[in-house]
């Protein structure tokens, strides 16, 4: 196996600060457009604070000798009709843009996010009524409103940029309530409620830190909208009054002496589009920063990567099942993501898998140990920053690792099928089931409307959907949850994969559905010779349907091999651990069994062997230096244990554990799997 970490250096001084400025300043400076943007923006905001220091003339007060002079040393950018100079006017009337756009963004802010979160949280009809409310001014135009208002109490500046706030705080209103309307019905709200927490402490403590980037990015976007209405008021003589300078209120006096000097024009316009679009792309940016859309591949997918083989001598893959044909075959995966402080971190080492034709493979480990992010890496789809390398990864007789975005997607729901934990969260609410499994079908497959539709509804049919051609109309929240993973392994099986992958198929049914599940996977199986990774948490499950079973822990594999060889006879203390950890339908004394200490972070794993601290059998040599995984002489056995060949674990008949009894998971928690 491979043992090294390449860029994880993990100093003392780095454990002890807080990771989460240094990520953002990092990620930020990777972001060279923001940076230039803003330094940009930076400048023009010094410039025009700093105004009276950079000229010495006055901006309202001109000599008329000077009118309509040139560009010269004594003027930069020449002077108006009035021989006032033009550069002056262009810096404090960038003063005046400046405070108009903090003005309609403060009242926006202050006015906007306020009544978003409460509507959005209250709802009801306050909601309904508040909302016609808001849609009936965003009907009008700013300008006609800002017209009214000034008409009503006079002209002036700050009068019409008030107005402009209020239109620009129902736009906030509208995005504020509905991110509050989804983040309500998160669970850490649910948990909040429980606690005794009140409404306010709720909305602004919690919920606004949760949807505070894209207020943000709205705020910016919304700045550099108001330099422009700012500029548009003024040049239309509703904004700053003469002589006071502004970048609307000097294009209308150059307009009025294009035909003497056209170049008057020039310096504000450029004022105003060099702001507006800096601050336009700073909005951008932080966008992107926010939403982590800083990806390599397309759609924030990282591709696997190809590795160069580290290991002097090439180690067996772990194989139980040599007779049959190998579907897929995994060596030497890592998976890596960059913290502060220590580089980029393997949240996966090593790891290596071989996959037979109509073998049923689990793949189990307490929560934290790396299952899901390895099954997920083979098929590219670990989201950026993770990184992916591989030696291999081979699908029947085709290498697989580097291949780009378009060649894997060929690959995936045709060769490759998923079945993910959560059917209802991975069907789209808005079509129905037929049109999504169709929509697979038709992507990787030439066949028209009516034969993919036959196929969909052959499909349901099969994995057990009663009325397959009346419920292949309906949508995802018409089905439970047992039938809507029905619909997820019919997605996954409607191009005929070589590979199945199912990511904790079983986790949110109830015993009755979980049974039918996996009787459904065992049938499939068998049918259609299908190699099926399954993802679990319960060891019940690995005995009722596996052939093979790998134990993962901290990011490696620990032990592997058949079923019965493994539940009998354990040659890893923490697959025994798990074993002792599961709860049976037989009279106990005392608590229920478990494993001491949790799984650690991917910065704290030891040198030596990463369960160390949690072993009961744990000696000196286990913390000098890596443990491979080995063979230990039985076809098929693998443990990555210094002492695996001499322990002698009691391991757990396969009968013992009842899958159906309705027990907790096996694996769920940290301290007790």
């Amino acid at each position: 196996m491979s043992e090294t970490i390449s860029g994880t250096a993990q100093s003392p001084a780095g454990r002890g600060r807080r990771p989460g400025s240094g990520r953002l300043v990092g990620r930020v400076l990777r972001q060279r457009a923001l940076v230039a943007w803003g330094a940009i923006v930076g400048v023009i905001v010094l410039a025009v604070t700093f105004a009276a220091l950079l000229s010495p003339y006055d901006p309202n007060t001109g000599t008329l000798a000077d009118s309509f002079a040139p560009p010269s040393w004594e003027h930069w950018l020449g002077a108006d009709r009035n021989g006032r100079d033009v550069l002056t006017r262009l810096l404090y009337g960038g003063q005046v843009a400046l405070l108009a756009a903090v003005e309609a963004v403060g009242i926006a802010m202050a006015v906007g996010v306020p009544a978003g979160l409460v509507i959005g949280y209250v709802g009801g009809w306050l909601d309904r009524i508040l909302m016609r409310l808001v849609d009936g001014v965003m009907s009008v135009p700013f300008l006609v409103l800002a017209i009214a208002v000034i008409a009503a109490v006079g002209r002036g500046l700050p009068n019409a940029m008030a107005v402009v706030g209020l239109v620009y705080a129902m736009s906030v209103l509208r995005l504020v309530r509905g991110e509050v309307l989804a983040a309500r019905e998160e669970l850490y709200v649910d948990g909040l409620r429980v606690s005794g927490a009140g409404a306010r402490r709720i909305l602004f403590r919690h919920i606004l830190a949760n949807i505070a980037p894209p207020i943000i990015v709205q705020a910016t976007l919304m700045f550099a909208t108001a330099i422009i209405a700012e500029a548009t008021l003024s040049y239309l003589g509703l904004g700053v009054t003469q002589p006071t300078a502004s970048w609307g209120s000097m294009l209308a006096e150059a307009q009025a002496t294009i035909r003497q000097n056209f170049f008057l024009a020039v310096p504000p316009g450029m004022a105003i589009f060099i702001t507006v679009l800096g601050i336009n792309q700073i909005g951008e940016g932080m966008r992107d920063l926010f939403s982590r859309e800083i990806t390599v591949g397309r759609l924030g997918l990282n591709v696997v990567r190809r590795a160069e083989p580290e290991r002097a001598v090439s180690e067996p893959v772990p194989s139980a099942l040599p007779e049959r044909p190998v579907a897929l075959e995994v060596r030497n995966l890592s998976v890596s993501f960059p913290q502060h402080g220590h580089g980029r971190v393997e949240v996966v080492r090593g790891v290596d898998l071989r996959l037979h034709r109509g073998e049923l493979l689990c793949l189990v480990g307490e929560s934290g140990s790396g299952k899901s992010v390895t099954a997920m890496s083979m098929l590219g789809l670990v989201a950026h920053p993770g990184l992916v390398t591989a030696s291999s990864i081979r699908l029947a007789d085709q290498e697989i690792s580097g291949l780009d975005f378009a060649a894997m997607r060929a690959i995936r729901g045709n060769r490759i099928g998923v079945v993910f934990q959560d059917p209802l969260g991975s069907l789209n609410p808005t079509f129905t089931v037929g049109n999504q499994v169709c929509e697979a079908i038709r992507e990787h497959r030439d066949v028209s409307r009516r034969q993919a539709r036959a196929l969909a509804i052959d499909l349901f049919d099969r994995v057990g959907i009663p009325n397959p051609a009346q419920r292949f109309h309906d949508y995802p929240f018409q089905f439970s949850g047992g039938m809507a993973q029905r619909v997820m392994i019919a997605m996954a099986l409607s191009c005929d994969p070589e590979v199945l992958v199912a990511d904790e198929p079983t986790t949110a049914l109830d015993v009755t559905v979980q049974k039918q599940i996996l009787r459904l996977l065992s049938d499939l199986r068998d049918e259609r010779g299908l190699a099926i990774l399954l993802i679990t948490h319960d060891l019940g499950v690995v005995a009722e349907v596996a052939d093979t079973v790998a134990t993962m822990y901290a990011g490696q594999l620990v032990e592997y091999g058949p079923v019965a060889e493994v539940f009998a006879q354990p040659r890893h203390p923490y697959t025994q651990g798990l074993l002792d950890s599961v709860p049976r339908n037989e009279a106990s004394n005392g608590p229920l069994a478990s494993i001491r200490g949790v799984v650690p972070a991917p910065v704290d794993w030891p040198i030596g062997c990463h369960f160390a601290d949690r072993c009961d059998f744990v000696e000196e040599p286990c913390r000098h230096s890596p443990v491979p995984l080995t063979g230990l002489g039985e076809s098929g056995r693998a443990a990555r244990c210094v002492r695996a060949g001499e322990l002698r674990l009691h391991g757990i008949s396969r009968d013992r554990l009842d899958t159906h009894a309705g027990v907790p998971s096996a694996a769920g928690s940290g301290t007790t799997p």
